[in-house]
């Protein structure tokens, strides 16, 4: 699976950051196909499934939830990706992993699994930008533009 997927430009891009490795960055291939195809990163979290579904109704507003509709697959490796991500964060300096962190600090307090799906949403929108750009993963360059 190695061998065929790093004949893929993308290869290099996902296995670039921190904490994606060889296998984590073919699955990513297989799940989310050609990148070039959606017309911004919203799309490509619609396409996973971790866009926000809101209820509202007159006065009421119900609680915030993913939505759920996409590629089960993708969302299920895009959480092992972060989780791995969290766990080896000593060996490599990775600003997903410290949005991570501010997720879990106040004034937010988000719980893991809300503070994940944040930084899975991160993660889209980071490998969205770094293969329309043809670019590796640079912490420096991306520690610097935190949004």
């Amino acid at each position: 699976m190695i061998t065929l997927g790093s004949q893929f430009s993308e290869f290099t891009i996902y296995s670039s950051v921190p904490g994606i490795g060889e296998l984590s960055a073919c699955q990513l291939i297989a799940e989310l196909g050609d990148l070039s195809r959606f017309k911004n990163h919203k799309q490509l979290n619609a396409y996973v499934g971790i866009d926000i579904r809101r209820y509202q109704s007159g006065k009421y507003t119900g609680q915030d939830h993913i939505n759920k509709r996409g590629n089960r697959k993708a969302r299920k490796i895009l959480y092992v990706v972060i989780t791995n991500m969290i766990r080896s964060q000593r060996h490599a300096p990775n600003h997903i992993v410290d949005y991570y962190y501010t997720k879990k600090q106040p004034p937010f307090n988000k719980c893991h699994k809300v503070a994940v799906i944040a930084c899975m949403n991160k993660l889209l929108k980071c490998l969205y930008a770094l293969f329309n750009h043809h670019t590796k993963y640079d912490y420096e360059l991306n520690a610097s533009h935190r949004n």
